[in-house]
């Protein structure tokens, strides 16, 4: 007796995702969580705010503009290749950092929007364009909505104990 089987190599009919990709697949969730997740970490819901406002304008330019165009993806997948989503958004993620806590802490943020961005050119998901306009408008979102951290330079302190009373004053440089 012989048996049949129903199962069919689909490696020529559809096409497979790379680890390229899905490393570019998982920054899009994971940079922006961490981003946000580092401000209220840090106690900065002055900056998870700006991030929040800069990120939900990211996302509606950036599909508005994919739902208005309509570019064919490289791969012809559908018509929702310009601009990038996964470029803007962790370019807005490394832009966040960079402007609201210094470059030297977003470097590792603009190596994985980076990566991303050419993860997307090489899946065939899009072009250059796509992706250098998806992180104009991802890093653009932040000049809107993002200014500098202010730390606490300054400290002023009271105490009274057992009716003594003494004022404190400290300053860091």
């Amino acid at each position: 007796m012989q048996t049949a089987a129903f199962s069919q190599d689909t490696s020529e009919t559809k096409p497979q995702i790379g680890t390229t990709q899905k490393i570019g697949d998982i920054a899009l969730f994971a940079l922006p969580v961490a981003t946000f997740g580092a401000t209220l970490i840090k106690g900065d819901t002055k900056g998870a705010w700006q991030f929040t406002k800069g990120f939900v304008l990211t996302e509606a330019l950036t599909y508005g503009l994919k739902t208005t165009i309509n570019k064919p993806r490289p791969d012809l997948s559908n018509d929702n290749s310009f601009p990038s989503g996964h470029t803007s958004t962790v370019f807005h993620s490394a832009g966040f950092i960079h402007r609201r806590y210094g470059f030297k802490y977003s470097i590792p943020a603009y190596a994985i929007a980076g990566f991303t961005a050419a993860s997307r050119v090489d899946s065939k998901k899009h072009d250059m364009l796509d992706v250098i306009a998806g992180a104009a408008i991802g890093l653009g979102s932040n000049l809107l909505f993002t200014s500098e951290y202010q730390q606490k330079h300054m400290e002023l302190s009271y105490i009274n104990t057992n009716g003594d009373h003494m004022v404190g004053f400290r300053y860091k440089f």
